[in-house]
């Protein structure tokens, strides 16, 4: 029960603090800054979830191999088969 009114309580702050933001850097209108506010708050959750867990892959992690594809192990090269 405590989570979830702080998620809840999470979400709104988010969703005020964009709507400010947004509505205030951008010089909108409190209609279009409640657009946009309302958009982005789950973009921002959504991307936030996505990062904690992990989902991403940097840069320099090498992509996996194709299930068809075989590296052998005396071959240091990157030329798949």
């Amino acid at each position: 029960m405590h989570s979830k009114v702080k998620n809840y309580s999470l979400v709104f702050c988010l969703f005020v603090f964009l709507f400010v933001v947004l509505g205030g850097g951008l010089h909108m209108n409190p209609g279009g800054a409640l657009l946009a506010a309302l958009s982005g708050t789950p973009l921002v959750i959504y991307a936030s979830n996505r990062k904690s867990k992990g989902d991403y892959r940097p840069e320099h992690v090498p992509s996996r191999l194709a299930g068809n594809e075989v590296r052998y192990g005396s071959d240091k090269s990157d030329n798949s088969d």
